[in-house]
């Protein structure tokens, strides 16, 4: 009886491994709207694929500081934290979609007792026979049982094997949405930390103004008392040092507003954190290679993950097409009962059975068809939002492409206008001293050169945080590899 139950078993697994019929649609990747080239010179756009290392992209800004910080986004970012849990969640559902591939097996055992009371009917045993005994004293008895026991879908049609398609699709999709949020957290921590780099060149350039504003304000104070100016020289100047003195106070309130966010973004309270000011500080602009390989964009972590969707969305039109279909399943025991558990697994204790079932849905008012036209629906919504993420990122390098040509365009014209403004400044107070020029004057100019030097260092800080940008909408640093 082993033996048949062997041959049996060995058979439906020979059956299961013939069966490779799998219903549904198999996925192929959706075509894309791309173009020859970019708008901007020098790139040309690739289809995306899988994600790639992406590699310490801030790199390119050489700043050590920046660098640390950056560091601790991956490991204690809390929705990053919150990212990993998720793919690691979904490779979960992966691993419990294809256990279904593999037969069910339980094991069970049981022990009972039961007797009978004093004065009713009884059985004996003898050597002559069995005798009924009446109004005996009562007896008890024990039952042991052990069985073990299988069941197994085989997977004829593929529905399980298209559920693990689902659940990767899916699980890949939540790495891509893990990647994109590091990536996100990242790139927001670099545009804080260029911001608050900004305010403290700005501190340091309100600091020089004030002081040389407190001198200026000396020299129309002297020449007031001296009499040969005008009150109204001394009430401009009060009102031009406390007016930067202010706009000194608002740098705080701003830049302690960055360090906070910093802070935050590297997983600690905003108490426990402080960066030091770096008065000097200068912004290093990184050169995009013009070879930059246009291969990047495949790495960016929302198309991935909107292609991966559409994948999984793909597989569930199998799975419930599937349903169509029937199902087929075996079921096989070996049990042992026996009253002495010494000879519990004697072979005359022994039950064994061994089936099979088939079970198909005849009529349930059109369920099936609406699930996969439902299903279908939702695939082509995944292959509609996979579009227009590469739309989107077409965009996004377009406009950061064009952003960074015109940014270092500019600056170098306020590069032009700060030295200018400075140089004007100085001469119209001399002419001021020398009793040439009206104080208005040199109000004015002062005012023109510190807003001009403001806006160079401001400047060089959007010009950083556009490549943090240009970096983000290629999906990662271009000195990583690839």
């Amino acid at each position: 009886m082993k033996s048949r139950l062997i041959r049996t078993l060995l058979s439906a697994v020979a059956a299961a491994s013939l069966a490779g019929c799998m219903v549904g649609p198999n996925y192929h990747r959706p075509s894309l709207p791309l173009t020859p080239a970019f708008k901007e010179p020098g790139w040309t756009p690739a289809q995306p694929a899988e994600l790639s290392p992406r590699g310490d992209w801030w790199s390119i800004f050489n700043d050590p500081t920046l660098s640390a910080l950056e560091a601790r986004v991956a490991i204690s970012n809390q929705n990053v934290a919150a990212s990993e849990a998720a793919y690691r969640q979904a490779e979960a559902l992966v691993s419990e979609q294809r256990a279904a591939l593999f037969p069910t097996v339980t094991l069970n055992g049981g022990a009972t007792r039961t007797g009978s009371g004093k004065g009713s009917t009884g059985t004996i045993v003898t050597s002559g026979g069995t005798s009924v005994v009446t109004g005996g004293g009562g007896r008890t008895t024990n039952t042991y049982r052990a069985s073990i026991g299988g069941s197994w879908e085989l997977d004829v049609w593929g529905r399980i094997r298209r559920s693990i398609e689902n659940a990767r699709g899916a699980a890949q999709a939540s790495q891509a949405d893990l990647a994109a949020a590091t990536l996100s957290a990242q790139g927001s921590l670099a545009v804080d930390y260029f911001d608050l780099r900004s305010d403290d060149a700005q501190v340091a350039l309100l600091t020089q103004a004030v002081a040389g504003y407190q001198k200026s304000l000396q020299i129309a104070q002297n020449r007031f008392n001296a009499g040969i100016a005008p009150h109204s020289d001394v009430l401009q100047a009060q009102s031009l040092l406390a007016t930067t003195q202010a706009d000194l106070t608002d740098l705080s309130r701003t830049r302690a507003a960055f360090e906070h966010a910093i802070a935050v973004l590297a997983g600690q309270t905003p108490e426990t954190f402080s960066l030091p000011a770096e008065p000097n500080w200068m912004a290093a602009i990184p050169q995009v290679p013009a070879g930059v390989p246009s291969t990047l964009l495949q790495r960016r972590p929302d198309i991935a993950a909107a292609e991966r969707r559409a994948a999984s969305a793909s597989a569930q039109i199998g799975v419930e097409t599937a349903a169509y279909f029937p199902t087929l399943n075996l079921t096989g025991s070996y049990s042992f009962t026996g009253s002495e558990l010494s000879k519990l697994f004697n072979a005359s204790n022994s039950v064994w059975s061994i089936g099979a079932s088939v079970a198909e849905t005849v009529f349930n008012g059109g369920l099936t068809g609406a699930r996969v036209s439902a299903a279908r629906a939702a695939y082509d919504q995944t292959v509609a939002r996979y579009r227009q993420a590469v739309l989107v990122a077409l965009q996004d390098v377009e406009d950061q492409l064009a952003a960074t040509r015109v940014l270092a365009e500019e600056y170098t014209l306020r590069q032009t206008a700060a030295t200018d403004a400075d140089l004007a400044a100085t001469m119209v107070l001399n002419q001021y001293r020398e009793g040439q020029v009206a104080y208005t004057n040199v109000v004015t100019a002062q005012v023109q050169a510190l807003t001009t030097r403001r806006a160079l260092v401001q400047a060089a800080a959007m010009r950083e945080t556009t490549a943090v940008a240009l970096v983000q909408s290629i999906g990662g640093g271009w000195t990583a590899p690839f």
